[in-house]
C-alpha cells in the first residue's frame, strides 16, 4: 500500500498564550478569524506582531489560534540570523532551552525567556491514518516529493492525533527549495 498524502508549506508564525494576547491587544480581546487552517480547529487571524531579537526586528509576523497554553513563535532558519538567535529546530510544544525573544503588539509588548523555534519537518496523522501505514505518533519517517526538484526529506516527525487531518508540513524555506506545491502528493519512502 501506498503511503502517499499531502505536503503544505508552513510560513513564520505566532501563536499566543492567552495572557499574552490580552497584553499585546489589550484586556478581553478575541482574536479575529481570517481563514482556516488545514488542521481542525486551527485558523489564521489578521492579527499581525513584531518579533524583536537581539540583532534585529521580523515585522507583520502571522498570529495563528486559537490561544495556546504557552507562546510559541515560529521562524525561518534565515529569520533567526536577522533576530540574532540560535535556530533552534524543535517539535511544537517543546519549548525547554529555546531562545527568547521581545513580541510587539499595538497595547503592549512581552518579553517571552523560551519559545521561538524552527519547526521540526512533521506529518499530521489522524490515529486511523497512523494505523493504516503502520506508524504511531513519535515515530520518524523519510518522505519523498517527487518533480524536477525531487527531494526525500529525512528525520520527518509523525504526530498522531484523532484531532488531526492528514497533512506533512515543512518550513517555506524547505518546501521553496524543494518546488513544493501546497496540496501535492508525497509519500514515506524506506
Amino acid at each position: 500500500m501506498a503511503k502517499q498524502f499531502p505536503i503544505a508549506n508552513s510560513n513564520r508564525h505566532i501563536h499566543l498564550s492567552a495572557a499574552d494576547i490580552e497584553t499585546l491587544f489589550g484586556a478581553g480581546y478575541e482574536l479575529t478569524h481570517m481563514k482556516d487552517l488545514s488542521q481542525p480547529g486551527q485558523f489564521a487571524c489578521t492579527e499581525v506582531l513584531d518579533i524583536k531579537g537581539p540583532k534585529g526586528v521580523v515585522s507583520k509576523v502571522r498570529v495563528l489560534g486559537p490561544a495556546r497554553k504557552q507562546s510559541q513563535v515560529e521562524v525561518l532558519v534565515a529569520d533567526t540570523f536577522k533576530l540574532g538567535v540560535p535556530a533552534v529546530i524543535r517539535d511544537s510544544g517543546k519549548l525547554e532551552g529555546t531562545p527568547g525573544c521581545t513580541l510587539v503588539g499595538p497595547c503592549g509588548e512581552v518579553e517571552l525567556t523560551e519559545g521561538v523555534i524552527v519547526a521540526a519537518r512533521h506529518i499530521h496523522m489522524h490515529t486511523t491514518d497512523a494505523e493504516k501505514f503502520g506508524l504511531k505518533d513519535g515515530d520518524i519517517v523519510n518522505v519523498e516529493v517527487p518533480g524536477d526538484r525531487g527531494v526525500i526529506f529525512k528525520n520527518v516527525l509523525v504526530r498522531a492525533s484523532d484531532s488531526y487531518a492528514l497533512e506533512m508540513h515543512i518550513d517555506t524555506e524547505e518546501g521553496n527549495g524543494a518546488g513544493v506545491k501546497n496540496g501535492m502528493i508525497v509519500s514515506i519512502v524506506e
